[in-house]
């Protein structure tokens, strides 16, 4: 739902970002199925105040959904998805990391906590520092294939960020592109 508001970086990012919104949708349609919620029911909204009061007890996937389908009473966005400094907003983002996060199989453990964090982050980028957004839609696509950067790997990145200007972090469009950028730096 939240992933297409804005214009991607990358024709990678806008795929993934379409991808993991399909699974984010497949995951709500497969609870509101289980608790026979009829989409756009009142019982849909019920079941979505349910999720977003218990997130520990879903996935994150469901959890997400069910925040984007919640409408925020003292801003009127998606709940958790206002800009930062909205309370009812804040709290739901930060409870939205309660949720329960399984790696899918076949990928290093973790990569699902970082598919996650990714997929927030650039669904909500106001609500983040811009080299912080630029690093999660840099590697998305790479996390939802299935990779997870190392420490160093990560912190190496973090590093080529944080020399970029602020023009460079709004329109770098790939790690490739990054590492070119910043090379001006090690020579």
């Amino acid at each position: 739902m939240g992933s297409t508001r804005r214009r991607w970086r990358s024709r990678e990012l806008a795929e993934t970002m379409e991808l993991i919104g399909a699974e984010v949708e497949r995951a709500w349609s497969r609870v509101c199925a289980a608790w026979g919620a009829e989409p756009g029911s009142p019982e849909e909204l019920d079941l979505a105040r349910l999720v977003a009061e218990g997130p520990d007890q879903f996935e994150w996937r469901v959890v997400d959904a069910a925040l984007d389908r919640l409408t925020c009473d003292d801003c009127g966005e998606s709940l958790g998805s206002g800009e930062r400094g909205c309370v009812p907003c804040d709290l739901a983002d930060g409870f939205r990391y309660a949720a329960r996060e399984v790696d899918r199989p076949g990928v290093p453990p973790g990569n699902e906590h970082a598919v996650r964090v990714a997929w927030s982050v650039a669904s909500r980028p106001h609500r983040v520092q811009p080299r912080a957004v630029c690093g999660m839609e840099l590697g998305l696509h790479l996390l939802h294939a299935g990779g997870l950067p190392t420490r160093e790997q990560a912190h190496g990145y973090r590093h080529m960020i944080d020399q970029l200007t602020g023009a460079e972090v709004e329109r770098v469009a790939s790690l490739e592109e990054l590492e070119a950028l910043t090379a001006r730096y090690r020579d």
